[in-house]
Protein backbone atom coordinates (compact mmCIF):
# COMPACT_ATOMS: atom_id res chain seq x y z
CA UNK A 1 0.00 0.00 0.00
CA UNK A 2 1.31 3.39 -0.95
CA UNK A 3 2.08 5.78 1.99
CA UNK A 4 1.25 9.33 0.56
CA UNK A 5 4.46 11.85 0.73
CA UNK A 6 2.59 15.01 -1.28
CA UNK A 7 4.87 16.50 -3.60
CA UNK A 8 5.11 19.73 -5.56
CA UNK A 9 7.90 19.54 -8.58
CA UNK A 10 8.29 22.83 -10.24
CA UNK A 11 9.96 22.48 -13.49
CA UNK A 12 11.52 25.45 -15.46
CA UNK A 13 14.49 27.58 -16.02
CA UNK A 14 15.81 31.24 -16.43
CA UNK A 15 18.27 33.38 -16.34
CA UNK A 16 17.21 36.68 -15.44
CA UNK A 17 17.43 38.21 -18.36
CA UNK A 18 16.29 35.82 -20.72
CA UNK A 19 12.74 34.55 -19.46
CA UNK A 20 11.21 31.83 -21.60
CA UNK A 21 7.47 30.62 -21.27
CA UNK A 22 7.53 28.25 -18.34
CA UNK A 23 5.17 26.94 -15.49
CA UNK A 24 5.32 25.28 -12.15
CA UNK A 25 4.26 22.43 -11.11
CA UNK A 26 3.13 20.15 -7.78
CA UNK A 27 3.15 16.46 -7.06
CA UNK A 28 2.66 14.08 -4.45
CA UNK A 29 5.44 11.92 -3.74
CA UNK A 30 4.22 8.30 -2.76
CA UNK A 31 6.80 6.22 -0.74
CA UNK A 32 6.92 2.52 -2.22
CA UNK A 33 8.48 -0.60 -2.24
CA UNK A 34 10.93 0.17 -4.40
CA UNK A 35 11.49 3.33 -2.65
CA UNK A 36 9.40 6.63 -4.35
CA UNK A 37 6.43 6.89 -6.93
CA UNK A 38 5.72 10.65 -7.90
CA UNK A 39 2.16 11.51 -8.68
CA UNK A 40 0.42 13.86 -12.10
CA UNK A 41 1.86 16.95 -11.81
CA UNK A 42 -0.52 19.81 -11.35
CA UNK A 43 0.04 23.55 -12.76
CA UNK A 44 -0.08 25.64 -10.05
CA UNK A 45 0.94 28.79 -12.50
CA UNK A 46 -1.46 28.32 -15.06
CA UNK A 47 -0.07 31.24 -16.52
CA UNK A 48 0.70 33.02 -19.93
CA UNK A 49 4.39 33.49 -19.91
CA UNK A 50 7.51 33.59 -17.06
CA UNK A 51 6.11 31.32 -14.29
CA UNK A 52 9.60 29.94 -12.68
CA UNK A 53 11.94 29.89 -9.71
CA UNK A 54 9.39 27.94 -7.23
CA UNK A 55 10.12 27.51 -3.75
CA UNK A 56 8.54 26.32 -0.35
CA UNK A 57 7.55 29.43 2.38
CA UNK A 58 6.44 26.70 4.89
CA UNK A 59 4.64 23.38 3.60
CA UNK A 60 1.23 25.04 2.45
CA UNK A 61 2.74 28.08 0.89
CA UNK A 62 4.84 28.39 -2.70
CA UNK A 63 6.43 31.46 -4.05
CA UNK A 64 7.20 31.76 -7.25
CA UNK A 65 8.65 33.98 -9.93
CA UNK A 66 5.31 34.91 -12.07
CA UNK A 67 4.74 37.10 -14.77
CA UNK A 68 2.04 39.83 -14.49
CA UNK A 69 0.88 41.84 -17.74
CA UNK A 70 4.92 42.08 -18.40
CA UNK A 71 5.85 42.53 -14.68
CA UNK A 72 7.88 39.50 -13.16
CA UNK A 73 7.06 39.76 -9.40
CA UNK A 74 6.29 36.67 -6.79
CA UNK A 75 3.19 34.95 -6.32
CA UNK A 76 2.06 32.86 -3.29
CA UNK A 77 -0.12 29.86 -4.06
CA UNK A 78 -1.84 27.82 -1.09
CA UNK A 79 -1.47 24.11 -1.51
CA UNK A 80 -4.88 23.71 0.78
CA UNK A 81 -7.28 25.83 -1.24
CA UNK A 82 -5.33 26.48 -4.54
CA UNK A 83 -5.47 30.00 -3.54
CA UNK A 84 -3.32 32.76 -5.41
CA UNK A 85 -2.45 35.43 -4.70
CA UNK A 86 0.84 38.64 -4.64
CA UNK A 87 3.63 39.08 -2.32
CA UNK A 88 4.76 42.19 -4.57
CA UNK A 89 4.22 44.71 -7.09
CA UNK A 90 7.57 46.60 -8.44
CA UNK A 91 6.66 48.47 -11.35
CA UNK A 92 10.40 49.85 -11.77
CA UNK A 93 11.55 46.25 -11.72
CA UNK A 94 10.59 42.08 -11.38
CA UNK A 95 11.74 39.84 -8.37
CA UNK A 96 13.46 36.36 -8.92
CA UNK A 97 14.46 33.23 -6.40
CA UNK A 98 12.18 34.18 -3.25
CA UNK A 99 12.80 32.40 -0.64
CA UNK A 100 12.03 31.83 3.31
CA UNK A 101 14.66 33.77 5.41
CA UNK A 102 15.29 31.29 8.21
CA UNK A 103 13.69 31.94 11.70
CA UNK A 104 11.91 35.31 10.13
CA UNK A 105 8.65 35.85 8.53
CA UNK A 106 10.40 37.43 5.81
CA UNK A 107 11.51 36.57 2.44
CA UNK A 108 14.67 37.15 0.02
CA UNK A 109 14.62 37.66 -3.48
CA UNK A 110 16.73 38.85 -6.41
CA UNK A 111 15.24 42.43 -7.54
CA UNK A 112 16.29 43.39 -11.85
CA UNK A 113 15.78 47.14 -11.95
CA UNK A 114 14.76 48.47 -15.63
CA UNK A 115 18.05 50.16 -15.42
CA UNK A 116 19.81 46.82 -15.24
CA UNK A 117 20.72 47.22 -11.42
CA UNK A 118 20.75 43.80 -10.10
CA UNK A 119 20.61 43.00 -6.06
CA UNK A 120 19.28 40.69 -3.39
CA UNK A 121 16.45 41.84 -1.10
CA UNK A 122 13.87 41.08 2.07
CA UNK A 123 10.65 41.79 1.87
CA UNK A 124 8.16 41.31 4.73
CA UNK A 125 5.75 38.50 3.77
CA UNK A 126 2.84 39.99 5.14
CA UNK A 127 3.44 43.51 3.77
CA UNK A 128 5.57 42.99 0.92
CA UNK A 129 7.69 46.05 2.14
CA UNK A 130 11.52 45.52 0.82
CA UNK A 131 15.00 46.36 2.08
CA UNK A 132 18.10 46.14 0.37
CA UNK A 133 19.93 42.83 1.87
CA UNK A 134 24.07 43.10 0.07
CA UNK A 135 24.80 46.27 -1.57
CA UNK A 136 28.10 45.37 -3.22
CA UNK A 137 27.51 41.56 -4.76
CA UNK A 138 25.13 41.39 -8.22
CA UNK A 139 23.53 37.72 -6.55
CA UNK A 140 22.07 35.53 -9.29
CA UNK A 141 21.06 32.77 -7.30
CA UNK A 142 21.21 32.42 -3.15
CA UNK A 143 20.24 29.77 -0.38
CA UNK A 144 20.35 30.15 2.98
CA UNK A 145 22.62 28.35 5.83
CA UNK A 146 21.13 30.06 8.50
CA UNK A 147 19.89 33.18 9.16
CA UNK A 148 23.26 35.10 9.21
CA UNK A 149 25.17 33.09 6.77
CA UNK A 150 24.13 33.16 2.99
CA UNK A 151 25.93 31.28 0.04
CA UNK A 152 25.62 33.14 -3.25
CA UNK A 153 26.25 32.20 -6.81
CA UNK A 154 27.67 35.59 -7.74
CA UNK A 155 27.80 37.22 -11.17
CA UNK A 156 31.37 37.84 -12.16
CA UNK A 157 32.41 38.77 -15.75
CA UNK A 158 31.04 36.01 -18.01
CA UNK A 159 30.78 33.47 -15.30
CA UNK A 160 29.33 32.78 -11.13
CA UNK A 161 31.35 32.31 -8.43
CA UNK A 162 30.33 30.96 -5.23
CA UNK A 163 30.64 33.62 -2.07
CA UNK A 164 29.67 33.00 1.20
CA UNK A 165 28.34 35.66 2.88
CA UNK A 166 28.22 36.79 6.73
CA UNK A 167 25.37 39.66 7.38
CA UNK A 168 26.54 39.97 10.82
CA UNK A 169 30.23 41.24 10.00
CA UNK A 170 29.46 42.08 6.05
CA UNK A 171 32.27 39.84 5.20
CA UNK A 172 32.25 37.64 2.08
CA UNK A 173 34.58 34.78 0.54
CA UNK A 174 34.61 33.60 -2.76
CA UNK A 175 35.20 29.40 -2.72
CA UNK A 176 35.16 28.73 -6.45
CA UNK A 177 34.85 29.83 -9.57
CA UNK A 178 32.47 29.05 -12.82
CA UNK A 179 29.83 27.32 -10.59
CA UNK A 180 25.85 26.93 -11.55
CA UNK A 181 22.68 28.23 -10.27
CA UNK A 182 21.45 25.43 -8.25
CA UNK A 183 22.19 26.00 -4.60
CA UNK A 184 20.46 23.21 -1.25
CA UNK A 185 20.69 22.67 1.94
CA UNK A 186 21.85 19.48 2.18
CA UNK A 187 19.25 17.89 4.59
CA UNK A 188 20.47 16.02 7.94
CA UNK A 189 23.61 17.61 7.28
CA UNK A 190 25.68 21.21 8.21
CA UNK A 191 26.09 21.83 4.59
CA UNK A 192 25.16 23.07 1.09
CA UNK A 193 25.64 21.60 -2.39
CA UNK A 194 26.33 23.23 -5.24
CA UNK A 195 27.03 22.74 -9.02
CA UNK A 196 30.99 22.77 -9.89
CA UNK A 197 31.23 23.58 -13.71
CA UNK A 198 35.19 23.93 -13.38
CA UNK A 199 35.93 20.73 -15.71
CA UNK A 200 33.80 19.34 -18.23
CA UNK A 201 32.33 16.84 -16.49
CA UNK A 202 29.70 19.17 -14.30
CA UNK A 203 29.74 17.76 -10.22
CA UNK A 204 27.61 17.91 -7.76
CA UNK A 205 29.80 19.50 -4.59
CA UNK A 206 29.18 19.70 -0.91
CA UNK A 207 30.90 23.16 0.94
CA UNK A 208 30.53 23.74 4.52
CA UNK A 209 30.00 27.52 4.35
CA UNK A 210 31.67 27.41 8.16
CA UNK A 211 35.46 25.85 7.41
CA UNK A 212 35.18 25.87 3.52
CA UNK A 213 35.61 21.99 3.01
CA UNK A 214 34.37 20.60 -0.28
CA UNK A 215 33.52 17.61 -1.38
CA UNK A 216 33.03 15.81 -4.93
CA UNK A 217 29.27 13.97 -4.31
CA UNK A 218 28.46 13.09 -7.94
CA UNK A 219 28.72 14.18 -11.44
CA UNK A 220 25.64 15.40 -13.32
CA UNK A 221 23.77 14.77 -16.09
CA UNK A 222 25.33 15.85 -18.56
CA UNK A 223 24.77 19.35 -19.42
CA UNK A 224 22.69 19.62 -16.85
CA UNK A 225 22.48 21.70 -13.54
CA UNK A 226 19.22 22.03 -12.16
CA UNK A 227 18.67 19.40 -8.82
CA UNK A 228 17.02 18.96 -5.64
CA UNK A 229 17.58 16.65 -2.05
CA UNK A 230 15.28 14.60 -0.61
CA UNK A 231 15.30 13.74 3.21
CA UNK A 232 16.44 10.80 2.92
CA UNK A 233 19.57 11.54 0.84
CA UNK A 234 18.57 11.20 -2.85
CA UNK A 235 18.93 13.71 -5.17
CA UNK A 236 16.67 14.41 -8.47
CA UNK A 237 17.49 16.03 -11.49
CA UNK A 238 15.10 16.18 -14.78
CA UNK A 239 16.17 16.14 -18.44
CA UNK A 240 13.59 16.75 -21.18
CA UNK A 241 10.81 14.97 -19.89
CA UNK A 242 12.48 12.58 -17.54
CA UNK A 243 13.34 12.92 -13.96
CA UNK A 244 15.70 10.92 -12.69
CA UNK A 245 17.58 10.01 -9.06
CA UNK A 246 20.68 9.25 -7.87
CA UNK A 247 21.48 8.21 -4.34
CA UNK A 248 25.20 9.55 -3.60
CA UNK A 249 25.79 6.70 -0.50
CA UNK A 250 24.72 4.05 -2.79
CA UNK A 251 23.95 4.58 -6.95
CA UNK A 252 26.86 4.55 -9.47
CA UNK A 253 24.69 5.70 -12.02
CA UNK A 254 21.35 7.87 -12.72
CA UNK A 255 18.30 5.87 -12.53
CA UNK A 256 15.44 7.00 -14.01
CA UNK A 257 12.28 7.75 -11.63
CA UNK A 258 9.40 8.96 -14.22
CA UNK A 259 8.69 9.37 -17.72
CA UNK A 260 6.07 12.65 -18.19
CA UNK A 261 4.15 12.80 -21.46
CA UNK A 262 6.00 15.16 -23.64
CA UNK A 263 2.48 16.80 -24.11
CA UNK A 264 2.46 17.79 -20.89
CA UNK A 265 6.10 18.17 -19.17
CA UNK A 266 9.33 19.28 -21.56
CA UNK A 267 12.54 20.55 -20.45
CA UNK A 268 11.81 19.73 -16.97
CA UNK A 269 14.44 22.45 -14.95
CA UNK A 270 14.12 23.80 -11.58
CA UNK A 271 13.40 21.10 -8.87
CA UNK A 272 12.54 22.03 -5.27
CA UNK A 273 11.34 19.69 -2.07
CA UNK A 274 9.33 20.35 1.08
CA UNK A 275 11.89 20.28 4.15
CA UNK A 276 10.21 16.55 4.66
CA UNK A 277 10.06 15.38 1.55
CA UNK A 278 6.25 15.41 1.04
CA UNK A 279 5.85 17.81 -1.76
CA UNK A 280 7.93 18.26 -4.58
CA UNK A 281 7.95 21.81 -7.26
CA UNK A 282 8.96 21.09 -10.87
CA UNK A 283 9.55 23.51 -13.82
CA UNK A 284 9.11 22.96 -17.05
CA UNK A 285 8.00 24.38 -20.64
CA UNK A 286 4.62 26.05 -21.17
CA UNK A 287 2.03 23.52 -22.34
CA UNK A 288 -0.01 24.68 -25.11
CA UNK A 289 -1.44 28.09 -24.90
CA UNK A 290 -5.22 26.99 -25.44
CA UNK A 291 -5.22 24.94 -22.20
CA UNK A 292 -3.97 28.25 -20.32
CA UNK A 293 -5.98 31.04 -18.18
CA UNK A 294 -6.55 34.38 -20.40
Amino acid sequence: MKKTLAVSIVLGFSHLQAQTDTDVYLLDIYASANGIELGSPKNISNNIGYDNQPSFYNDNIVLFSSNRNGQTDIAKYNIGDSARSWLTDTPEGGEYSPLKIPGKNEVSAIRLDKDGLQRLYRYDFDTGKSTLLLEDLKVGYHVWFNKDILVSAVLIEDRMDLVVSNLKDRTHYTFQRNVGRSLHRIPNTDLISYISKENEDWEIRSLNPISGASQTLCKTIPQREDMCWLINGTILMGNGNILSQFDPKNDKQWKSLKTFGKKNINNITRLRANAISTKLLMVADETAPSLKKQ
